[in-house]
């Protein structure tokens, strides 16, 4: 179907460059081998189209390009440049000539490059894909690893005996079948056993939600979540005793996903260290982080996990100071657009668990977090990669004066981003909100959104005109 004059303003429309649409601005030419780095990485993610002849920056106003002035020839040039075909056309928009490349999804399990370097969209840049996403690609025409059997040989009375069905029909709010059949029929409806030649069999997703045990599944016992305690700010120092066996605390959540979820959370906050805070000139107790992000992290940390690394867990360690959170495996959703953009290895794992409530919606889980974070006065959360693994670290309430730099920059750029997606903008008024600070500190508040745009972390509006007083900003990639 033709591209029309009505598409290209819907387009337009768009608060931002959406992952299957690109705009350039391109009056008289366009670079070809930037042209075929695009074309390379908008097939990897998913096909989309290259638009010239439209400025980038809202409100994307045409403009007109002169460049390719013969699609046919700009076709066949492409086809050479880069091994797939993409289509060229032209629309006449009244505000000037609009050229759109046409650019098909990779296939399945394949991903493209260019000259050895397999590209992906980062910003306003192209970058190599990380060794995780391309093997996260090329695994996508196989088996997942926890769609594969875990144990085989099985009577429906083992497969009872072994998952918590009970508890899988409260989660997903069903009726509970009262005879053996029924039961084994529920879970080969969704995939988590099946009734081979030999026996029933537990795949492993089934074994890691609704395990009574993992330690019953032997390719799954280090797959349990481990929590492990502190008595200080270092790794270095012994865990805390348990109060009541003198005994130290570094244990693992033995049982499913699912099924044990609540009593992991329970187990995490009972361990929380606690402030004492002023407010309204009583003395409070408080939990050094609130439950929801307690839960909204670990959920997200169990189920963005890279299953195919063996002999590695979701960690969960509790400083005085700070709780972090780790999982193996690189993330797929650079860190910097956790708030915005969602995409999960494990989709079957993550819809199972979004049926059972123990996750949000697609990527709010991480909105929770950080709109609980400014509610609590806590610094922003610091989302890291390093070894392999993804790690989000909570620190406790801090005041802005005891927050150094490079959390105030992380904290704007956090609250800008979720502004954006709710829908609003960030203001100088907003950020000191965020800070709790009044409006006497406006000057210092506009230190940190300059020390964040210097950082290539937030811009401002320019819709909004030159006016400081009435200035609004935006997350680097709108």
């Amino acid at each position: 179907m033709a591209i029309t004059v009505d598409q290209i303003d819907l387009w337009r429309q768009l608060r931002s460059e959406a992952q299957r649409i690109e705009f350039k601005e391109a009056r008289n030419q366009y670079d070809n081998q930037k042209l075929y780095g695009y074309c390379v990485a908008i097939a990897n993610e998913g096909g989309g189209h290259l638009l010239l002849g439209i400025k980038n920056e809202p409100p994307r106003q045409v403009v007109g390009t002169s460049a390719f002035n013969n699609p046919v020839a700009m076709a066949e040039k492409l086809f050479q440049a880069i091994g797939f075909r993409v289509d060229l056309e032209e629309v006449a928009h009244p505000d000037g000539r609009v050229v759109a490349f046409v650019i098909p999804s990779r296939p399945r399990g394949t991903a493209y490059h260019l000259q050895g370097a397999y590209l992906m969209r980062c910003g306003a840049s192209l970058v190599p894909m990380s060794e995780d996403q391309l093997r996260t690609i090329f695994k996508e025409g196989e088996p997942g690893r926890a769609e594969e059997y875990s144990l085989t040989g099985l009577s429906a009375e083992n497969v009872v005996e072994l998952l918590d069905f009970d508890t899988f029909c409260d989660l997903l709010r069903m009726p509970r079948p009262t005879d053996m059949p029924g039961k084994i029929e529920r879970l080969m409806a969704e995939r988590l056993a099946d009734d081979l030649p030999g026996g029933l069999a537990i795949r492993r997703l089934g074994g890691l939600l609704l395990a009574r045990d993992l330690r019953q599944f032997p390719d799954l016992t280090r797959k349990a979540p481990r929590v492990v305690v502190y008595n200080d700010t270092s790794k270095l120092t012994a865990t805390r005793p348990n109060q009541s066996t003198g005994k130290r605390v570094d244990r693992s959540g033995m049982r499913g996903y699912a099924v044990g979820f609540q009593r992991l959370v329970r187990f995490v906050n009972q361990h929380l260290p606690q402030n004492e805070i002023i407010e309204d000139a009583l003395r409070e107790h408080r939990k050094l982080v609130p439950e929801i992000v307690v839960r909204e992290l670990v959920a997200n940390a169990l189920i963005h996990q890279d299953l195919s690394i063996a002999g590695t867990s979701v960690m969960i360690e509790l400083y005085t100071n700070r709780l972090e959170i780790s999982n193996p495996g690189n993330p797929i959703v650079p860190i910097e657009r956790f708030i915005d953009g969602y995409q999960s290895r494990n989709e079957r794992l993550a819809d199972l668990m979004r049926r059972m409530r123990i996750c949000e919606e697609r990527s709010s889980g991480v909105d929770q977090v950080v709109r609980s974070a400014e509610m609590y006065q806590l610094p922003a959360p610091d989302f890291r990669t390093f070894h392999n693994r993804t790690l989000v670290i909570i620190f406790g309430p801090q005041d802005f004066d005891e927050m150094d730099r490079e959390a105030r920059i992380r904290a704007c750029y956090q609250h800008c981003a979720l502004k954006w997606v709710m829908p609003e903008y960030m203001t100088n008024q907003s950020l000191r909100q965020r800070f709790h600070l009044p409006e006497s500190k406006s000057a210092v508040v506009s230190q940190v959104i300059s020390a964040s745009i210097e950082n290539g972390l937030v811009s401002p509006d320019k819709k909004a005109g030159a006016s400081r007083k009435f200035a609004r900003y935006q997350p680097f990639w709108a």
